[in-house]
């Protein structure tokens, strides 16, 4: 009831866009986690042939990031978001109609392209829609994208039924998204986007940033490969995966927000939290310890799993949303798609290398080295970028958006004329 309430008291924009991240994530995990199965099982196609289409897809996605987001400052965050949507709309239905290995590979690369587009322009949006509630608006961000992610496998029928549901979703939402979403004036850039990537780039305070945050994205990366192998080798149950999940999706629902509003009410500084967050988050990973290596069926040893699956989350709860209220802070307010998007291509590159380390440690333990390998990497991971963040947290590198009530209060009144001047009739239309 209380995120009920609070999405209702978000302008109606950012309200829209927590139920487009929930229908984007029912789309995409109704779909992306079966790809490789579909691929290998279905069309019969090579080990090599998967990796490169999935490969495609991901380095579309990632490395085009930062076009994304100097799109969204130069074009409209708005028409930006629209443009993604529908490239997702086409993208899955070619994985639907389409088997010839070109076809698939045109899909893969629409589907990243959408990504790079859609989704450094929609945090842009939020935080030029929300004022001075943008943890609380990302916070719902998180839980609406958590529900999302738990629906889209729960309505899984068939791969060829699954990739036209998610794309006529997509057509739907590109529709409300056209119709819906207000027009927002866009500034006239000054100078170059190489200039804008430079000026992000150059600014050594967000770098650093950027650089000490690689532990939450790495992390974030093993909910789809080491906890889910850590779930079916402790119990010896395939199903016991589901439950990695249906945890996240519980405690999201159930915490999220008023983790976030309490944590943000107590102050001490944004770092302080998102330091404490990956300290949780690491930590999750010690009770895993417990059950490495462990063989045979045994339900019980699914209990250190799923705590170590809730410390995790609850880690990950606590920093994203300070996380993605301290981006834009770092620079002017007209390059915050830019500052999204060199973050998002930061941290892409932190989850392929991270998923590599991790992948090479799981192996290491199963052709005899120690079981408990992967889960130490990845805690020591989470407890080196909490020191970072921590330390640039004391250093005062970090900006504090709660401490700037000036700039809250002008933005707000900003708001309200603006709000003002669209009931009276406009001269020219505004650019999107």
């Amino acid at each position: 009831m209380r995120a009920l309430a609070a999405v209702r008291g978000l302008p109606p924009a950012v309200r829209l866009l927590l139920v487009d991240q929930f229908g984007v994530n029912t789309g995409f995990y109704l779909l992306v986690p079966y790809l490789a199965g579909h691929l290998t099982d279905d069309l019969g196609r090579s080990a090599a042939a998967v990796g490169l289409v999935l490969g495609l897809r991901n380095l579309s996605r990632q490395g085009l990031f930062l076009i994304g987001g100097s799109a969204a400052d130069r074009l409209g965050a708005r028409g930006v978001i629209i443009t993604g949507c529908g490239l997702r709309t086409l993208g899955f239905s070619l994985f639907a109609l389409g088997d010839a290995l070109p076809v698939l590979i045109a899909a893969s690369l629409l589907s990243g392209l959408a990504g790079a587009l859609f989704n450094p322009a929609v945090r842009t949006y939020v935080a030029q829609e929300a004022g001075h509630r943008k943890a609380e608006a990302f916070a719902l961000f998180n839980v609406f994208a958590t529900a999302g992610a738990l629906t889209g496998p729960l309505l899984f029928g068939g791969f060829r039924a699954a990739a036209l549901t998610a794309a006529g979703v997509f057509a739907l939402l590109t529709v409300a998204q056209a119709a819906v979403l207000p027009a927002r004036a866009v500034p006239r850039p000054a100078g170059s986007v190489l200039g804008d990537w430079r000026e992000a780039a150059g600014n050594r305070r967000f770098v650093a940033f950027a650089l000490a945050m690689v532990g939450m994205y790495g992390m974030e990366s093993q909910l789809y490969l080491l906890l889910p192998h850590a779930a079916r080798q402790a119990t010896g149950l395939t199903g016991a995966v589901g439950l990695v999940f249906v945890v996240g999706t519980l405690a999201a629902l159930t915490v999220q927000l008023r983790l976030t509003r309490r944590l943000a009410a107590r102050g001490g500084g944004r770092g302080r939290w998102i330091g404490a967050g990956l300290a949780l988050g690491g930590l999750g990973f010690v009770p895993l310890m417990a059950v490495a290596g462990a063989a045979g069926t045994d339900v019980a040893r699914l209990l250190p799993v799923l705590a170590g699956v809730l410390l995790l989350y609850l880690g990950l709860m606590t920093a994203q949303p300070f996380v993605m209220e301290l981006i834009p802070a770092f620079g002017r307010a007209e390059l915050t798609g830019t500052f999204h998007g060199l973050f998002h291509a930061v941290s892409g590159v932190a989850a392929a290398g991270t998923g590599a380390g991790v992948g090479w440690a799981m192996d290491t333990a199963t052709s005899g080295g120690p079981a408990w390998l992967p889960y130490a990497c990845c805690t020591a991971l989470g407890l080196t970028s909490a020191a970072a963040v921590t330390q640039l947290h004391r250093r005062r590198y970090l900006p504090d958006p709660a401490a700037l009530p000036a700039v809250v209060l002008v933005r707000a009144l900003g708001a309200c004329r603006h709000d003002q001047s669209r009931k009276r009739p406009q001269p020219s239309a505004v650019r999107s």
